[in-house]
């Protein structure tokens, strides 16, 4: 396709996040970018899963870390067609209001020259998968609203159907006209055994979003429950061997056999027909029914509570005195500020979620006359080099008699702090060691933890939903996002 000098110069209004875990491919996929014609995103993120925190936590510090009204994820693996630029503004200009993603085609290259293997067989399904995140554009308000991907689902398996089973509550899901090719991965011998770990997940979807799950993401049903015959006559046979019952044990192995049979002989129909390849669907066929079942059991054991996904939030405002740094009463000096025990490694856990952090403080110092203006502002920068960058702060000059809407427990701070920063208070949290820091998250409509301290009042703390022995256990318990 020919894109004309205009277009190139035109930026779509989306962020391209691309999770990797450092496989080859991604310099392909980049230069593919990089020297596609048309219109160029907003901004291009590549984020390592360095500490292998899955997909998931990658792609939500992903969409945080954007500033743009859409977000585009891509797979490291994937090769988009050298219109895709041009063809993923088409699809963004022609989204309606009630649009919340965007699917891209996906086509798997296969050998023209042979039947394809059981696992290119298996990776040729992301054609018709929908919702696949190998290419998924999402409307970044829609994202936020739902908490994002379920950090739950741990392997890039489920969670791509799950985040579009909560977001078609919302609004509507549609196919667009952009493509990539997603070539198949290089795989061993027992890839076809390790990816039953997706059993596990299968149970958490059902969980979550009841039995009818499958119909409603389009997934199709497997063979779980053949899977839990076939291994239990298997271990049936052995059991009553061992007891001696022979013709029981013989029956029952008899069962196994026909069932790992007619599996080995349904993976082998298709072809290649080449002995390496009967080989592997023999041996896996034995071990696949087996490692299903275990990994079902796995989850049924992990997954047997599980409340809604709510998501971590975008933003997390810090009470200062007696929260970030130890309590001083009327502090205008700088050179007394001291960070309570853990403060640093919170901001920082949060900052690289992508979670944006900020102050909101009461001095009524200044008021009072105890405190200058500008005594206020050096404590706060000294709390700035010794914990910051923040990315907003908020502080009320005024008395408790004043009557204005800033000081907490009235919510203004909380709310100026959201309306700055563009994020509903809903996606917002504050920590806090007193009552008022709660009262003026709820207020603006946000969520507060409480992090009592001497301070902190019996009622106060007999009061508050949430409550933290200190700052880190309260960033640990908004990170599980439910």
């Amino acid at each position: 396709m020919t894109i004309s000098p205009t277009d190139v110069s035109t930026t779509i209004p989306t962020t391209v996040v691309v999770p990797t875990v450092g496989r080859p491919s991604l310099h392909v996929l980049l230069e593919r970018l990089r020297t596609c014609p048309g219109p160029r995103p907003a901004g291009i993120l590549v984020l390592e899963d360095t500490e292998r925190a899955g997909p998931a936590a990658t792609r939500n510090r992903g969409w945080r870390l954007a500033r743009t009204p859409w977000v585009s994820f891509l797979d490291d693996d994937v090769v988009p067609d050298a219109d895709w630029l041009y063809r993923l503004q088409q699809d963004i200009d022609a989204a309606e209001d009630d649009v919340v993603g965007i699917q891209g085609q996906v086509t798997v290259p296969l050998s023209p020259d042979r039947r394809p293997t059981d696992w290119e067989r298996a990776t040729a399904g992301l054609q018709d998968a929908a919702w696949i995140t190998a290419d998924m554009t999402y409307r970044r308000s829609a994202l936020a609203a739902v908490g994002g991907f379920d950090e739950r689902f741990r392997r890039a398996f489920r969670e791509d159907a799950d985040l579009a089973l909560r977001l078609m509550q919302r609004g509507r899901m549609i196919r667009g006209r952009r493509q990539v090719a997603h070539p198949v991965r290089p795989a061993g011998f027992w890839v076809s055994v390790r990816t039953q770990a997706g059993n596990a997940d299968d149970v958490l979807m059902r969980r979550l979003h009841g039995p009818g799950w499958r119909t409603r993401a389009a997934a199709g049903r497997g063979r779980r429950r053949r899977h839990l015959a076939v291994t239990a006559c298997g271990v049936a046979g052995l059991a009553l061997a061992v007891l001696g019952h022979r013709r029981a044990a013989a029956a029952a192995a008899t069962a196994w056999l026909a069932g790992t049979a007619e599996f080995a002989a349904a993976r082998i129909a298709p072809g290649p027909r080449t002995a390496a390849e009967i080989t592997r669907m023999l041996v896996t066929s034995a071990l696949i029914p087996p490692a299903a079942t275990v990994h079902t059991v796995r989850g049924l054991i992990r997954h047997r509570q599980v409340p809604a996904w709510a998501g971590v939030p975008e933003l997390v405002l810090f009470d200062r005195d007696g929260t970030l740094v130890r309590n001083v009463p009327y502090n205008g000096d700088p050179r007394v500020v001291e960070p309570v025990p853990g403060a640093a490694v919170a901001l920082t856990r949060l900052r690289s979620a992508g979670i944006r952090v900020g102050v909101v403080t009461n001095q009524s110092g200044i008021a009072s006359g105890r405190l200058t203006r500008d005594e206020v502002e050096r404590v706060n920068e000294r709390v700035d080099q010794l914990l910051g960058p923040f990315d907003v702060w908020r502080v009320c000059p005024h008395g408790p008699d004043e009557g204005c809407g800033c000081r907490k427990p009235a919510p203004g701070m909380v709310s100026s702090a959201c309306a700055e920063l563009g994020i509903d208070p809903s996606r917002c949290a504050v920590i806090g060691d007193i009552g008022s820091d709660v009262a003026a998250a709820e207020a603006a409509g946000a969520s507060g933890v409480l992090v009592p301290t001497e301070e902190t009042r019996p009622a106060e703390i007999g009061a508050a939903s949430r409550i933290a022995t200190d700052v880190p256990a309260a960033v640990d318990a908004l990170m599980r996002g439910y």
